[in-house]
């Protein structure tokens, strides 16, 4: 049985690149987390599966997508299938951070942190369900949105790495007793 050429085929560099980012990123919070903790400044484990191990788990799911839709498949329903079950995991993943984000007591969140550790994923969770479920009725259209869900997750990883290091850097810095704004 012959490969799906198209549409995935016209895809492969775009996920190369955001597979590749992903990966690398990935490795660099690890670095990140581990330097953190030489100096004493994750705080507790409840911040840190707030705040930290999200972005981990979303550079991974854009990792997750661009290995898969880079597979020679033969028909669109079985990414479909594993894409769908991916957006329902990062939906329910998602739910459970918000929570976790609101029972921990080391940082309060301000709106920001409530947009990209809580409404961004969930939409870009969504988005990947809904493409998925769509992805054999119309592959262009969910092709394109499933790019944009893999693209949502790595600019969130990002901008939560950035913040992350931005708010250890900065506490840090600060007298002890004095607490700061993560952004």
């Amino acid at each position: 049985m012959e490969a799906v050429a198209s549409p995935l085929a016209a895809w492969e560099s775009f996920y190369v690149i955001i597979g590749s980012a992903s990966a690398t990123l990935t490795g660099l919070q690890f670095v990140m987390i581990v330097l953190s903790a030489e100096m004493n400044a994750l705080g507790s484990g409840a911040a840190t599966r707030a705040f930290a191990t999200p972005t981990i788990v979303h550079f991974c799911a854009a990792l997750f997508i661009s290995a898969l839709l880079s597979a020679p498949w033969s028909a669109l329903s079985s990414p479909g299938i594993a894409l769908a079950a991916g957006g329902v995991a990062g939906l329910v993943y998602a739910v459970l951070v918000v929570r976790q984000a609101s029972r921990q007591t080391d940082y309060m969140p301000v709106l920001a942190d409530w947009i990209w550790h809580g409404a961004l994923p969930l939409i870009a969770y969504a988005a990947l369900l809904g493409a998925a479920v769509l992805l054999q009725r119309d592959p262009i259209s969910s092709l394109f949105v499933i790019g944009g869900t893999a693209l949502l997750l790595l600019f969130v990883g990002i901008h939560n790495a950035w913040d992350s290091v931005l708010y250890i850097a900065l506490l840090q810095r600060q007298p002890a007793g004095e607490s700061g704004d993560q952004n």
